[in-house]
């Protein structure tokens, strides 16, 4: 293959899950015999915008949480690149009110409770849809303050945001709930265009070899995000409620223990 062919182009930007993803893309690329670099070519604007570019045949690869939609319109490489750690949530609570959660261990304890969410997220047609009383609000800064105010009981977060997020608005009460641990499955995955065969063959390729030899594994561990998890929110010592995601596309790979993090069998 010529060099020009292989140019992956991808989204710029440098948050966490972009330098993660292009690091992981990086890594699985590194275990072929193919060459690949990565080219950062398009900003990332909304997901509408980048999925059309890459329709369009403008980038090459893209990762988002999956829906039935992207996987109708692009090519997913079905291994979870966050190992599922995203589709867990820990909840922010207004400082002052654990005891209101210390006698919850089911869903149907949960159920009681009132929780923020903001009104076009994914999280909240899950929620929803396991009949939890969900307040849902425009405005994601809003519900800082809502919480704070007691508009409702609890805000589930990723299991990586809320340390950050508390940190963002010191003069607000609020703080980590300590024992529940809710769960969805919520995979990233890479996507490339649908024509693109031999690209999703070689992705999936090179994140198998680095599923096996443990480099994956290992990349996982060292991301500052997951360490951040891993030390703060004490995962493996909390009452997990487990939701059911009714969007989660039929072709999830969910059987494959290897493709998962499961904090009850990591040891810190």
């Amino acid at each position: 293959m010529n060099s020009h062919a292989n140019t992956l182009r991808v989204v710029q930007g440098n948050n966490s899950i972009e330098v993660y993803a292009k690091g992981l893309l990086t890594l699985a690329l590194s275990k072929l015999p193919e060459k690949y670099e990565l080219q950062e070519a398009a900003q990332n604007t909304s997901e509408e915008r980048i999925v059309s570019l890459l329709m369009d045949n403008q980038l090459d690869v893209v990762w988002y949480a999956t829906t039935n939609d992207l996987e109708e319109r692009l090519q997913p490489i079905r291994i979870p690149i966050y190992r599922g750690l995203l589709g867990y949530r820990v909840m922010l609570i207004k400082k002052g009110t654990q005891s209101r959660f210390d006698g919850i261990k089911t869903l149907k304890d949960l159920q009681g409770l009132s929780l923020g969410q903001g009104r076009f997220w994914a999280d909240t047609n899950v929620l929803t849809a396991n009949n939890l009383n969900v307040v849902k609000v425009l405005k994601y800064e809003g519900l800082f303050y809502m919480l704070d105010g007691g508009r409702f009981d609890a805000f589930p977060r990723g299991a990586h945001e809320p340390w950050s997020e508390m940190q963002r608005y010191p003069n607000l009460a609020l703080e980590v709930e300590q024992n529940l641990l809710l769960s969805y499955i919520n995979p990233f995955y890479f996507f490339v265009n649908k024509s693109n065969t031999k690209l999703a063959a070689d992705i999936e390729r090179g994140l198998r070899i680095a599923i096996a030899d443990g480099s994956f594994e290992e990349y996982f561990f060292n991301d500052p995000t997951v360490k951040d998890v891993m030390t703060k929110a004490n995962l493996k010592n909390r009452t997990l409620i487990q939701l059911e995601n009714p969007g989660l596309p039929k072709k999830t790979p969910v059987d494959d223990a290897s493709l998962w993090f499961n904090p009850y069998n990591h040891d810190e």
